[in-house]
């Protein structure tokens, strides 16, 4: 039986492409192809960090990946494709570069740090460079037609022309609490970005805070992940706000209870998700309402 896959060659680990098995990184992802695989007993593995200097090939075009604390995205772009990405991470271009604004299906209208962020598109031939704000690592993506991926938030860098983008709520919200001091917080952020290939495979890249770990869910296989840690997920998987107290908090401890509770986000397969260790951890005061949490008490 035919698998798709070339005879001779070999299909990388982490993004499921399949490439010829010379060279010492994916093509496709520039994941390491010479590290060996670690895998906890709970099932999750680390995806390897791209090593700097290793080459993307997408089209005629292909990005570099250069450094290791905050890793730079150096694109040559031919003729025939283009970029898009948010204005803040830009740093730099060659002349011969086309930059323009460009509108997505789906709108975007997103702040960072109180400041509009603008969707650019550039398109070659040139060469550009794009890189996040923080230490961390570069996650690319290839995406074959009719995969779609949602991703946190202020997660994106960029994604190549042939990549459609919508966003849509999160629907996971809880509040603090009463009256004129309700505040209504998103552990997941307000929206997430989707993504989906079209007419042709694309390359999505993510910067990720800190290390990047996988894991794939059999179908209703359950896990329970820090909100803030979620990366990316396949849209098979499902989600939404679990709430635990441990029993017996206010004999062991001076504060209340509603201070002692965990926030977790319940995943549900099938499909792939992804988490990275550096995250924002949710408040600690006391839940009012809530997004039809589920709720233990242990």
């Amino acid at each position: 039986m035919s698998t798709g896959v070339p005879e001779g060659w070999t299909v990388c680990r982490y993004c499921r492409m399949p490439h010829p098995p010379a060279g010492p990184s994916c093509p496709n992802c520039g994941a390491a192809l010479d590290v060996r695989q670690v895998r906890t007993r709970s099932g999750w593995i680390e995806q390897p960090p791209v090593k700097d200097m290793a080459r993307i090939q997408f089209g005629q075009s292909r990005v570099q990946i250069e450094g290791k604390y905050v890793p730079v995205a150096d694109f040559t772009l031919s003729g025939q494709e283009w970029i898009y990405f948010s204005h803040h991470a830009l740093l730099w271009t060659e002349p011969g570069v086309q930059l323009g604004n460009t509108s997505l299906a789906g709108g975007w209208n997103r702040m960072l740090a109180g400041l509009p962020l603008i969707m650019v598109e550039a398109r070659g031939p040139g060469r550009l460079a794009l890189s996040g704000d923080s230490p961390g690592e570069l996650i690319a993506l290839p995406l074959i037609p009719g995969r779609h991926v949602w991703t946190r938030e202020h997660r994106f860098l960029t994604a190549t022309g042939n990549i459609t983008y919508t966003w849509q709520p999160t629907g996971i919200w809880y509040d603090t609490g009463t009256g004129d001091d309700r505040e209504t917080h998103y552990p997941l952020g307000q929206y997430g970005d989707l993504f989906s290939a079209q007419q042709g495979p694309g390359l999505l890249l993510l910067h990720a805070p800190g290390n990047t770990f996988l894991r794939d869910l059999a179908p209703g296989e359950t896990i329970l992940v820090q909100p803030g840690a979620l990366l990316y997920r396949d849209v098979s998987v499902q989600a939404h706000l679990h709430l635990e107290y441990p029993h017996g908090t206010q004999r062991v401890s001076w504060r209340s209870s509603f201070s002692q509770r965990n926030i977790w986000l319940r995943l549900i397969g099938p499909g792939r998700v992804a988490v990275c260790s550096v995250f924002h951890h949710t408040s600690s005061q006391s839940i009012t309402r809530n997004s039809a949490a589920t709720v233990q008490r242990w």
